[in-house]
């Protein structure tokens, strides 16, 4: 099998960048220096207002993350995209809210911060596109394990320079990816970095 390369956009620490992807073509996307997570977001293209939906695609796999072979779905429960392949540890989550600026507020933070929820509205802005509603992101390289006692932990990405995750679009689609600005809490190490976005063809 032969996989081309179209496209290969850098997103700049603390910035999000959104990309139109057709049906069958594969998102790579990668962590250049490690431990970067990154906020994915999906939407229809035919109708954005139909959305990569975390609590519908938990519902549809009974986990908490999907495994290489399962997909993600919609709110309308469609699969949109497909996890084809994880070179990471597999530490990613789907019950963390994208940060957005009352987060920092409630973090202690005055004046303006970068957030994922201003990335994805500025992003889709770039495609002509009005988001209003931030949905659930899919939070690739971020490890925020549940504990015996039903607490949330906030861990460090585990994830090395390079790791990457790849997705087949499943229906034509925007994709969203933000470089996940927090520097309050531990999950970047503290340090934001880039993300890097592939759109392979085969």
């Amino acid at each position: 099998m032969v996989v081309m390369e179209l496209t290969r956009v850098l997103v700049p620490a603390r910035e999000g960048r959104a990309v139109r992807v057709s049906a069958g073509q594969l998102i790579r996307v990668s962590t250049p220096e490690g431990a970067q997570v990154g906020d994915f977001f999906a939407f229809c293209a035919s109708d954005p207002v139909e959305h990569l939906s975390a609590a519908h695609t938990r519902g549809h796999t009974s986990r908490l993350f999907p495994v290489p072979g399962e997909p993600f779905v919609t709110d309308r429960r469609r699969p949109i995209l497909t996890l084809t392949d994880d070179t990471s540890p597999g530490r990613h989550d789907m019950l963390i809210a994208a940060c957005d600026p009352a987060r920092y507020e409630l973090l202690g933070h005055h004046g303006w911060h970068a957030s994922c929820a201003e990335n994805l509205k500025a992003a889709m802005r770039e495609l002509e596109v009005d988001v209003t509603t931030v949905p659930q992101p899919v939070n690739f390289f971020m490890d925020i394990p549940v504990t015996a006692d039903d607490v949330i932990e906030w861990r460090s990405s585990p994830a090395a320079p390079g790791d990457a995750v790849t997705l087949r679009a499943e229906l034509d689609c925007f994709v969203v990816v933000s470089a996940c600005p927090q520097d309050l809490v531990d999950v970047n190490g503290m340090r934001p970095g880039p993300l890097e976005i592939e759109i392979l063809d085969k």
